[in-house]
């Protein structure tokens, strides 16, 4: 069973920070990690391959840099990494995205799953994975809580806000991981030894590579566009109620409520 995995490099939420004159976020000395949605894709396509062989390739586009998050996933145990990059890619959105990893998925070939994250926590849209699938013409089941293989056939529990669905589909088709599917490995000592201390085997995919529509990638192909950036200004507003007893505390905060319309 061969599994491509589409992964994304992201800066540390914990350490964004927004640049208050331009409202684009501040990446340089922001520490990235792999898209914590797609650790988990990862995981699965490792334990499928365990249980049932196979190979698993990692695909990521971004910047050069993004060669580390391919890295780290190779390290856990995948068998390929693909880098797609180039300087026209940049500023693309979800569809111009989802239009050069199908291509890169196309490129590659020879698969029978495909995983995604369910979405990115820089962009939270879980739109990437189901435009890929449309794209590559694949049957697609999202939010992943379990999945299993039945023969010829891949069972998956789907998790809703109102309750769980099984569903099952053949290969080949595209799944979207959520937390609750699997609790990612952590790299091995032998794996890390084997991808830092050994030569570079991570391939590059640049736009001469794929078979795309310039006119649908980046930022002037993307059919959307963020408008502005910021961080919510906090501010913090206390009085405190004096009063003979707790019962005139009570109506004087009544009619402050009241004023206020808060009530």
């Amino acid at each position: 069973m061969n599994i491509i995995v589409c992964v994304k490099q992201v800066p540390n939420t914990n350490e964004v920070r927004i640049n208050q004159e331009t409202g684009t976020l501040i990446r340089d000395g922001v520490p990235s990690i792999i898209n914590p949605d797609d650790r988990n894709a990862i995981e699965e396509a490792l334990a499928l391959k365990d249980a049932h062989g196979g190979k698993v390739i990692i695909v990521s586009m971004g910047p050069p840099q993004a060669k580390e998050a391919l890295k780290e996933a190779l390290a856990m145990g995948a068998d390929e990494a693909v880098l797609v990059t180039d300087r026209a890619f940049g500023g693309s959105d979800t569809w111009a995205t989802a239009t050069i990893l199908a291509a890169a998925v196309e490129k590659i070939g020879d698969y029978d799953l495909v995983f995604c994250g369910r979405q990115a926590i820089d962009g939270d849209t879980a739109q990437v994975g189901p435009e890929m699938a449309e794209f590559l013409n694949l049957a697609q089941i999202t939010y992943c809580k379990e999945i299993k293989v039945d023969g010829d056939k891949i069972i998956v529990n789907r998790f809703t806000e109102t309750g769980d669905y099984v569903l099952e589909v053949k290969p080949p088709a595209l799944f979207t991981a959520i937390k609750e599917l699997n609790q990612p490995r952590y790299p091995s000592t032998r794996g890390i030894f084997k991808v830092y201390d050994g030569p570079d085997s991570i391939k590059v995919y640049t736009l001469q590579d794929l078979d795309v529509d310039v006119t649908q990638i980046g930022l002037k192909g993307s059919p959307t566009n963020v408008y502005k950036s910021f961080v919510p200004v906090r501010s913090k507003n206390s009085e405190i109620i004096d009063g003979f007893n707790e019962n005139e505390k009570a109506a004087i905060l009544v009619d402050k409520l009241y004023d206020l319309k808060l009530i």
